[in-house]
């Protein structure tokens, strides 16, 4: 439930609203910035980043009755203590559980999205979270993602968002779930733009795996089954 004034959080379907038979959902969560109460717009560049992942899931899992939504926060901040976009999160799995019941959910997440989607893994409907190029300042907590499937993907030339720390977030994961993987993408920067294809490629695949409506991806699986630090930087 949110609890700051402002404008309403927005779940956007893409797909079937409703997939015949639907199995599993995906939630897309776009990034933002540290401190902002500009509210949130479908034409805000971080929202439009995340729609082709919203799609590519959609084409790929709909028929295998995955539904999906894009969240639209608030606000475009972090805005701590209050963590809007949190409570957005917050309010979108408890509206997902509101229209589908208890069907297992897997996130991916951008930046400030990706730390809002490990933020939430603790919701007992969330069965994975993909973290693309996320914030993931030192002292970021890990504990709530027992017994989930956590996949991180960053850029090695990302300077907004940095490699480094999302690898010492793994690191300390791996302590919590030993389903984590985590790849280096080389050449790219923080709007996943150079290499747009392979970063949904690996995200839809890693989604369709954990949530258990095709074969998981081997490049994901083989990366869970190693040690720290092989299986936490694996190039792609």
């Amino acid at each position: 439930m949110t609890t700051s004034s402002g404008p309403a959080p927005r779940l956007a379907a893409y797909g079937p609203p409703r997939p015949p038979q639907a199995r599993a959902v995906a939630l897309v969560l776009h990034g933002g910035q540290e401190h902002s109460r500009v509210p949130g717009s479908r034409w805000y560049p971080a929202y439009l980043r995340m729609m082709p992942f919203a799609r590519d899931i959609a084409a790929k899992g709909a028929p295998h009755g995955v539904a999906v939504r894009l969240l639209k926060n608030r606000f475009r901040g972090w805005n701590a203590p209050d963590l809007d976009p949190v409570q957005d999160a917050r309010w979108a799995l408890d509206e997902i559980r509101r229209e589908f019941g208890d069907l297992p959910v897997a996130i991916v997440g951008h930046s400030m999205g990706g730390r809002v989607g490990l933020r939430v893994a603790d919701d007992p409907s969330v069965r994975a979270v993909c973290a693309l190029a996320p914030w993931t300042p030192e002292g970021e907590p890990v504990e709530q993602l027992a017994g989930r499937e956590i996949l991180i993907a960053h850029g090695d030339l990302d300077r907004t968002t940095y490699a480094h720390d999302s690898y010492d977030y793994a690191r300390r994961a791996k302590e919590v779930t030993d389903r984590v993987a985590r790849f280096d993408v080389r050449g790219e920067r923080h709007a996943m733009l150079r290499r747009a294809r392979q970063w949904t490629r690996l995200a839809t695949g890693f989604v369709l795996g954990a949530l258990e409506t095709q074969p998981a991806d081997p490049r994901i699986t083989n990366a869970m089954r190693q040690p720290a630090p092989e299986g936490l930087r694996v190039p792609l």
